[in-house]
């Protein structure tokens, strides 16, 4: 844009709309969120588990050691130390394997919390075993394995941790070393028994609340993830539909725009229209028209019947967006339209229909709101691609905003409406982009869509590989040395990324 035409523009008094609405954000999709399957969303959750219990683990070490020290020498209750540590250092080096094991990226089965379970219990009862057994007021301690299995593991290994804790419980009645521990209960409070089962009660209650809750969030994190999925994929399959439908009509049109292009023609051509000046601008008029249409169904067929990609060509990301508004300018009756590209350095990338078509009816809907003035502004912030929609119409309806992302939300009140905007969001979520629609304070609308670079920017290093390949072709060429195939091509056509 010259900068005469962008003074003028700016000169230019904004129309502010009638009514407005407020300024509510809705965003649709997630930034750089890669797509993940359901079994990575499994893997997910598990190792957040094993994190819990590798938490949990060491809560319990570090409570054991306080507990034996403040028994021993606190209560002068005499109890085997040395047999007591060795089990918690075991206890403890078990649990730096089981943290070594949660950074590895591989899935966390069940049989891994099972086995991360049934070590817990097992030195549980060791440490029981060593001090008083079931006259142990810590004995109830079982009851917090049994709860996180019946969280963290499938019902049989669950049921696995209720036998093996039952059958501890009873062994260490009849197997057991003795605790110096008098059961005076007349005591009440003051009776160390009684003590110590009011601190185990507390203990399993506030580890109950803590751990089971945080493990209950994670789990429905991950059913929200799933649903968030399911939804996606039925959003996906809705616009495969589409896709099928539109191919087909595009085909079903490619004969009558044929015949009115012949036509049209032949009448250029009569006496009539030649010598009528007025009626001749009027056919040239219609003939770009059909020229127009017949573009438009050549786009649809492309896009049907090819990858995402193929038909693409190596540009830069200010180029791309300068020849996509010159052209969607000259097609579309917009009487004030400011553009400023604010992206700065220039980087190669890969040019998309998809991509343009996306950008274009975000365009086309705001012209449909605001005739008479639009604004798209391109920036580039960190490693994002942010462009912004401005117009000067009525806004979105609440309504609108809060269903934003979903099919069939329009206020046009034409059947099938509401499209435009649930294919820019589909479209922006295959690259791991996301769109936002909010309301002027003043008036009108924004729609704010932000790309990652890394998924439609060349690296340099394939730049810099098809130059190097474009120069020996030209060599070759020079030196009259044509590859085997007879033709010569360039890979950077075939590089695409989704």
């Amino acid at each position: 844009m010259s900068p005469e035409g962008a003074a003028k523009m700016q000169a230019m008094p904004t129309p502010t709309p009638p009514k407005m609405f407020a300024t509510t954000e809705a965003v649709a999709g997630e930034l750089h969120a890669p797509r993940v399957g359901f079994s990575n969303l499994d893997n997910a959750t598990g190792h957040q588990n094993m994190l819990q219990l590798i938490q949990l683990r060491w809560f319990a070490v570090v409570g054991q050691v306080v507990t034996i020290l403040l028994v021993h020498y606190g209560f002068a209750i005499r109890l085997p130390l040395d047999h007591m540590l060795q089990v918690l250092t075991c206890l403890a080096l078990f649990n730096m394997v089981s943290l070594w094991r949660s950074r590895s990226p591989r899935r966390v089965t069940n049989g891994e919390l099972f086995l991360a379970l049934l070590i817990d219990v097992a030195t549980l009862t060791a440490q029981l075993y060593l001090s008083g057994g079931a006259t142990n007021p810590f004995v109830f301690l079982f009851l917090l394995q049994v709860t996180l299995g019946a969280v963290l593991l499938k019902p049989w290994s669950t049921w696995t941790i209720v036998v093996i804790t039952s059958l501890c419980f009873a062994l260490l009645a009849l197997f057991s070393r003795p605790l110096a521990l008098p059961l005076d209960h007349d005591r009440g409070l003051w009776s160390p028994y009684i003590q110590g089962m009011l601190v185990c009660f507390a203990l399993n209650a506030a580890l109950l609340v803590i751990f089971i809750t945080r493990i209950s969030r994670n789990l429905r994190a991950r059913d929200a993830r799933l649903a968030d999925m399911r939804q996606r994929a039925s959003e996906e399959e809705h616009i495969v539909r589409m896709g099928l439908l539109a191919s087909g009509a595009a085909h079903e049109l490619g004969t009558p725009l044929a015949t009115l292009a012949v036509i049209l023609g032949d009448w250029r051509r009569l006496p009539h229209f030649s010598s009528d000046p007025e009626l001749l601008t009027e056919v040239a008029e219609m003939e770009l028209q059909i020229q127009r249409c017949k573009s438009i169904v050549s786009g649809i067929l492309l896009s049907a019947g090819e990858a995402r990609g193929e038909s693409s060509e190596e540009t830069t990301v200010s180029t791309f967006l300068d020849a996509l508004v010159a052209e969607w300018r000259t097609t579309r009756p917009i009487e004030d339209f400011e553009y400023d590209n604010r992206f700065g350095r220039d980087l190669p990338m890969v040019s998309d229909s998809a991509l343009k078509q996306m950008i274009c009816n975000v365009l086309d809907n705001a012209l449909e709101a605001s005739p008479h003035w639009l604004r798209l502004e391109a920036a580039h912030d960190a490693d994002t691609l942010t462009i912004t929609v401005t117009d000067a119409g009525p806004g979105f309806l609440p309504a609108i905003l809060k269903e934003f992302g979903k099919p069939y939300q329009s206020s046009k009140g034409r059947p099938g409406g509401g499209l435009g905007l649930f294919l820019v969001v589909n479209v922006a979520r295959t690259v791991g982009g996301r769109v936002a629609a909010l309301n002027r304070p003043e008036g009108g609308a924004i729609v704010k869509i932000t790309l990652p670079l890394a998924a439609i920017v060349l690296e340099e290093e394939e730049v810099e590989e098809e130059e190097e390949e474009e120069e020996e072709d030209v060599a070759f060429v020079g030196n009259d040395v044509l590859p085997q195939s007879g033709t010569i091509e360039s890979e950077g056509h075939d590089r695409h990324r989704s």
